[in-house]
């Protein structure tokens, strides 16, 4: 469609302030992961590649993305040689994305230095596999440009599917960490902190029924006394809840991992110290499991106003909206119900006959939905070892994409907390995700085992050279070798050198005693959680 050009360039100028010599909103200044991955591959790339961000919506790929611009600037590149376009927008969508680079030059002319091109949401360009391919196999040398571009409902088959081999480097962006939800939690509580004192110095007067409360405050305007009690009465009236949450956090430091197997290195002393600094830990790591790893969303303090926010987010603007306009799905309703199954079924094998036969929908669209969630990443699927090889044909586990999906799509509050079943549930999910995002960009694959007696091993991580085992026991069950049979018979059977428990209590932490042949370290389900998402960025950093 055309779109007079001056519309279009009015609209890029909004998105690229700095072409003004305008600072952008301000942007977190604390940074995930993937940031320094993204930013050496933008600004210092080993090959010739387009890089691909990919992961769900509300997870921090525009942000990232953003921070990634900031970084470059703040190095010296030329204004002008970079674009950030969002294909969300309507008439940026509408436009085509050539266009839009035509407006980008007629606006700002190419200086001396690599171009950036930072594509937002870019799924919604027609053919971007082959707008990417030909753009790195003709263009990206000749013309020295760097191309970014982020999806929220790309699949994995198309960050390795084969138009994209070799030609970009994907980048999987998963809900925040456990580690980081607690980074974030200091951050938050330090920053309130900081208002609180502001407060006390500078003595503001806040008028209980004035409309621009919290700009007039940040302005510093309306000075003089007032005490915080009276803030506090006042804030909650307004709903200001970042303002009432002033208490810090105090957590005792948790020791640093470099790989989860240094644990096998440990005395026994430093297990029970550690165990013991964790305790503190736990009422934030349930918090965590119910608020979720979604940045803007874990702020939020009323879980109800949280679980509310992400519900719209899933059902309105992914299930109804992207579904639609990228994957044809007419049937929404029953795409909907086949998700909210989900939530209600997650964390386990999952007889796809008996969905079918819950919901009346026929084998093939119900398969068909569920590649659509698993390409909006909004689900993983697992299947068992050996498959295509040994086994033809066998279930497969399916975990939502973060803990909190079910009990918001479900608007469950707190609740979830106190039934041992779903909790265990929102733990295996939790577990599984910060495994998957430790192993992710080694390219690993991951399938779970079940023998004849129906004995598993939730999680087989298959490395290059070994395989390495965890069995999730949440449910109370005892850790012995007795309740471990299926694993067991797994490390036998292929020579494993160590594995993993993942335990409920912090005090079932340690080597097992009961193993021989093979090491098997029992690791509390928080502590696992918490060292997974601290190692990730340690190494990213590294």
């Amino acid at each position: 469609m055309n779109i007079p050009k001056e519309d279009l360039i009015s609209i890029l100028s909004q998105f690229n302030p700095w072409w003004r010599a305008e600072k952008m909103l301000s942007l977190p200044a604390w940074k995930r992961a993937p940031f320094q991955e993204l930013f050496d591959w933008t600004s210092r790339p080993p090959a010739p590649r387009a890089i691909m961000v990919s992961g769900p919506r509300q997870v921090g790929k525009t942000t990232l993305v953003l921070q990634v611009i900031e970084e470059l600037l703040a190095k010296g590149v030329p204004a002008g040689n970079i674009l950030y376009a969002t294909f969300d927008h309507p008439l940026i969508k509408l436009s085509g994305v050539d266009n839009v680079l035509a407006a980008w030059r007629e606006r700002e002319p190419k200086l001396e230095g690599p171009e950036y091109l930072f594509l937002d949401e870019a799924q919604f360009i027609p053919e971007w596999e082959v707008w990417i391919k030909h753009q790195v196999d003709f263009v990206i040398k000749d013309q020295d440009r760097r191309i970014i571009f982020t999806g929220s409902a790309m699949s994995l088959t198309n960050e390795k599917n084969e138009s994209g081999v070799g030609r970009w480097h994907a980048i999987r962006i998963t809900t925040l960490s456990f580690y980081e939800y607690v980074q974030l939690k200091k951050l938050k509580n330090l920053e309130d902190k900081k208002i609180r004192n502001y407060f006390v110095h500078k003595k503001l007067n806040i008028v209980e029924d004035f409309p621009n409360f919290e700009v007039d405050f940040i302005n510093q305007r309306n000075i003089s006394q007032v005490n915080i009690p009276q803030v506090e009465s006042i804030s909650q009236s307004l709903g200001l809840d970042w303002l009432v949450n002033l208490q810090e956090l105090n957590l005792p430091g948790l020791a640093q991992l470099k790989e989860l197997n240094d644990l096998f290195k440990w005395e026994p002393a430093q297990f029970q110290r550690t165990a013991e600094n964790a305790k503190k830990y736990l009422g934030h790591f349930h918090e965590y499991l119910i608020h979720g790893g979604f940045p803007q969303i874990a702020k939020i303090e009323n879980i109800a106003e949280a679980q509310k926010l992400l519900r719209e987010d899933i059902i309105e603007k992914v299930l109804k909206r992207d579904m639609t306009a990228l994957f044809g799905v007419r049937r929404i309703l029953e795409l909907e119900q086949v998700f909210l199954y989900l939530c209600l079924h997650g964390g386990g094998l999952l007889d796809i006959q008996k969905l079918c036969e819950n919901l009346q929908v026929k084998k093939p669209t119900a398969q068909s939905f569920l590649n659509i969630l698993e390409a909006c990443h909004l689900i993983y699927r697992l299947h068992p070892y050996g498959y295509g090889k040994e086994i033809l044909r066998a279930k497969y586990k399916v975990y939502l994409a973060d803990s909190s999906l079910a009990p918001a799509v479900l608007l469950s509050g707190k609740s979830v907390i106190e039934n041992p079943e779903k909790l265990s549930v929102m733990i295996e999910t939790a577990v599984f995700k910060h495994i998957y995002i430790h192993y992710y960009q080694k390219s690993i694959r991951f399938t779970y085992w079940q023998n004849k007696k129906k004995e598993e091993v939730d999680l087989v991580a298959e490395l290059s050279e070994s395989l390495v085992p965890f069995e999730i026991k949440y449910r109370g069950q005892h850790t012995s070798k007795k309740n471990l049979s299926g694993l067991k018979q797994f490390c036998e059977e292929n020579k494993i050198k160590y594995g993993y428990v993942i335990t409920k209590d912090l005090e079932d932490f340690g080597l097992h005693p009961e193993f021989n042949d093979c090491k098997i370290m029992r690791i509390p389900a928080m502590l696992l959680c918490y060292w997974m998402g601290q190692m990730e960025l340690l190494q990213k950093k590294d």
